[in-house]
């Protein structure tokens, strides 16, 4: 529907005229919808203005998003002082440790209900209001197929507390007094103590897991303000880029700057980077693979793998490093890693301000401090995140090796093998677990389609009486996913699944596994003929209560990892090509 003017020529409706419901009669249809939203007090003034509609996930079931209403206002206020309409509406909220089966299995839901609801309704441009880990790529995927005019808003990071002295976050310091009481180094009070001081405020994980590296790929997609990313939830700092948010969409709105601008190839190399530089969550590569997937780009996790030899990571935060984000915002943000990867980004990317990285970098100060190394002096010499082959993963799979063990990198070993999350914790403490410290624990059927959804169980934990005889990390090997605030030398994403029947499904207790980082290998050392005979009497597990409704359709289209996990009717028909592809500028 189109608004005609007098000198013949056609523009597009905007506000309160776009998206009008279909009666036979347009003239009725805007009559309508202005009588029904005046009943909420708008004045014909307000509602010609441009209309920036503002994403609500603020749940009771979301602490992460606990400072939702703060940052709604915080936007209306730059939209009003834009000169622009600001209406905010909800959309599924997804707490991580909330959800079951698990935020992955939501996520498409996620981006689903953020697609159709910004098509559905009257908006000029629209501000995403996200933060833990599966909702700001299900609203960037969402977007990115809405294609409006769209600015990220990050909730941002909790606060650090403090356990007998000493600085306390989640979630990776959850992880180690857990391993600590699973050793029986810590006792039963100590555990309920820590329990109330990991997490000292609302906000997103204080470490970079995968909701603070979703932050960072998003400033450095463009699609964050710069600055965006780092700014603690409860801080003045986060409410003041909530207002230039609102301001920014207005401003987009009038120039009409679309996703489609900005979330090019080499801002999905760019981001790709920065995964790598950060230390990011192996998260991050599932969800950029999504997000760059909507737009049309497959991302080739070779290329991507041979970009992090020559990418060294820089962020001195947990589970890489030391610090914490609240720590990384007050050394400059992912501004100052930015600048420091400067010679190794795509400078005229474009940026939701209508100015280019380099320019914005431009303006970036350069100051002491500890957080951010320089390229000349990294905390680890490669990136994050390296991609394995090999005859247990012919698609791939991945390792976070900046988090991982040095001397396990290199391991060959025997497999301890759990069928699935059930069998993992019935049999993975049992005292007479035939097991030991350079053995290989092996979990099945946590993928996409056989957990389902892929959930955050390949951070096996160290089996019982390992851990109390002082064993902190071996080899653990899975088709599903950990949480980007765990540490470990764990291979993931193991594609294709073993639901699938990948390689994975074969493997038994007590064959060898070799484990090389250095080569880019995963090997089943089983032999062929072994292999066939196993898979002739292979049985394939089958999805349970999947007749009707959202699992039934998860089942259905689903993709694996190597491809975002996205489902397939929501990809283009059309790719254009495969990312990363170009030298840098």
């Amino acid at each position: 529907m189109v608004d005609k003017k007098t000198d013949g020529a056609v523009v597009t409706p905007t506000g309160l005229r776009k998206g009008l419901t279909n009666y036979g009669d347009t003239g009725f249809s805007l009559f309508l919808r202005k009588a029904f939203i005046k009943g909420a007090g708008y004045t014909d003034d307000a509602l010609d203005r441009t209309i920036v509609g503002i994403i609500n996930t603020g749940s009771g079931f979301n602490p992460c998003h606990g400072n939702a209403p703060q940052l709604i206002e915080a936007v209306k206020r730059g939209v009003m002082l834009a000169g622009g309409l600001a209406i905010d509406f909800p959309t599924i909220s997804i707490g991580e440790s909330f959800s079951s089966p698990t935020s992955m299995y939501l996520r498409n839901l996620m981006s689903m209900d953020t697609e159709e609801m910004i098509r559905a309704q009257p908006m000029d441009a629209v501000v995403l209001i996200g933060g833990c880990d599966k909702t700001v790529p299900a609203q960037l995927m969402g977007a990115a197929s809405a294609n409006i005019p769209t600015v990220q808003l990050i909730t941002g990071s909790m606060l650090t507390g403090g356990h007998r002295g000493v600085r306390v976050g989640a979630c990776t310091d959850c992880r180690r007094f857990w391993g600590q009481y699973r050793g029986q180094e810590i006792d039963e009070a100590e555990i309920v103590e820590v329990n109330s001081r990991l997490v000292a405020s609302v906000g997103t994980c204080s470490v970079m897991g995968t909701a603070s590296t979703m932050a960072c790929i998003g400033e450095a997609l463009g699609i964050v303000l710069p600055g965006g990313a780092t700014p603690p939830a409860v801080t003045s700092d986060r409410m003041r880029i909530a207002e230039l948010t609102g301001k920014q969409a207005v401003e987009m709105a009038r120039t009409g700057l679309t996703p489609d601008k900005i979330l090019t190839p080499k801002a999905f190399e760019n981001a790709l980077r920065v995964l790598l530089a950060i230390g990011g969550s192996t998260n991050g590569i599932v969800h950029l693979t999504a997000i760059a997937g909507r737009m049309g780009y497959d991302v080739d996790l070779e290329a991507f793998d041979r970009m992090s030899r020559d990418t060294p990571v820089l962020v001195d935060l947990k589970p890489s490093g030391q610090h914490y984000m609240e720590d990384l915002h007050r050394a400059g943000g992912l501004q100052t890693v930015l600048r420091e990867l400067r010679p190794l980004l795509h400078l005229d990317a474009l940026t939701v301000t209508g100015r280019t990285l380099g320019e914005e970098l431009d303006d970036v100060p350069a100051f002491t401090q500890e957080v951010v190394r320089s390229v000349n002096d990294p905390i680890y010499p490669v990136g994050g995140i390296a991609f394995l082959r090999g005859s247990l993963a012919p698609e791939g799979a991945i390792i976070k090796q900046s988090a991982a063990d040095a001397t396990l990198m290199e391991h060959e070993g025997r497999a301890v093998v759990f069928e699935n999350s059930e069998d993992l914790a019935l049999r993975l403490d049992d005292p007479d677990l035939d097991v030991n410290a350079d053995d290989i624990l092996v979990l099945k059927n946590i993928g996409p389609i056989g957990a389902p959804g892929m959930p955050e169980a390949g951070y096996l934990p160290i089996p019982k009486k390992l851990a109390r005889a002082g064993v902190k990390d071996m080899v653990r090997i899975s088709d599903g996913r950990m949480s980007g605030t765990a540490a470990g030398t764990i291979v993931l994403h193991v594609t294709p699944e073993a639901a699938l029947g990948g390689p994975l499904a074969l493997v038994q207790s007590g064959d060898k596994i070799r484990l090389s980082v250095s080569q880019r290998r995963i090997d089943l050392l089983v032999a062929d003929e072994e292999l066939e005979r196993r898979r002739a009497a292979l049985v394939l597990p089958t999805p349970q209560n999947a007749e009707r409704g959202y699992r039934k359709l998860f089942f259905e289209q689903i993709t694996q990892a190597d491809k975002g996990c996205d489902f397939k009717f929501l990809r283009p028909p059309t790719m254009h090509g495969r990312i990363p592809t170009t030298p840098h500028d």
